[in-house]
Parts: C-alpha cells; sequence; structure tokens
C-alpha cells in the first residue's frame, strides 16, 4: 500500500540559478548535495516542511520540456501552504510573477500558479 510522496524529481539547466530559486526563495531545506563526477552532474536534496522532498538534477545539454502548451505527462508540482497572499507577496519580492489567485470550484480552496527558472510549472495551494 502506498503511504504518501516521497519526493519529485527535477532536472534544471542552470544549477546554481535553480539551487538558489528552492532553497534560498522557496526556503526547502537543503538534506544532501553531491557533486556526481562521472556524471558531471549535481544532485541536491530538498526537504519541505512534511517531509515530502525534491532531487535537483543538474545534466548538461539536458533537452527542454514542453511547459506550454501542455503536453502530456506531469502537469504541475503544487505546494501546499497557509496563506497563499503572504507567500506570493515574498515571490514578488523576487520578481517572480504569478497568475491571478483563482478559486478551486469543487474544494473553494485558493490557488495560482507561477514558474520555476526552467518554466516549470508550479502552483500554490491554500489549504
Amino acid at each position: 500500500m502506498l503511504t504518501g510522496l516521497h519526493h519529485v524529481a527535477i532536472i534544471c539547466s542552470d544549477y546554481e540559478k535553480s539551487k538558489h530559486f528552492y532553497t534560498e526563495i522557496l526556503g526547502l531545506k537543503v538534506l544532501a548535495e553531491n557533486y556526481r563526477q562521472q556524471r558531471d552532474s549535481y544532485k541536491l536534496d530538498l526537504q519541505l516542511p512534511d517531509g515530502s522532498q525534491i532531487e535537483l538534477f543538474s545534466f548538461k545539454n539536458a533537452p527542454t520540456r514542453p511547459s506550454y502548451p501542455e503536453a502530456r505527462g506531469l502537469r504541475h508540482l503544487a505546494f501546499a501552504l497557509d496563506d497563499i497572499q503572504t507567500f506570493i507577496q515574498h515571490l514578488t519580492k523576487y520578481g517572480i510573477e504569478t497568475e491571478p489567485v483563482r478559486v478551486d470550484e469543487y474544494t473553494g480552496k485558493k490557488y495560482t500558479f507561477f514558474s520555476d527558472p526552467d518554466d516549470l510549472p508550479l502552483e500554490l495551494y491554500q489549504r
């Protein structure tokens, strides 16, 4: 039986830029950072307060993945939070634009979208 989501893996184009984004701007905790010489690649393990993780990888010359128009596969990554407006203000201080806040027609919860440095769609979903 599945018990939860352990991690999501993301391949970035600019490791330092993405590391800064996920740690300094989004505030994820660094669990481990490893340079894998045989692959000329970094693997950064990041943790959210609920224990779920993001693995951030760097691979030279990785092909781009279409985000818009939406393609098959993983659509977006959603982060849960208690105060969506405060976090939108936080992102705005870093020049990160968000879409207008919408309300989920089924749950009544507020949500919005923004993008990481590689244009990966990310969602904020207010609990």
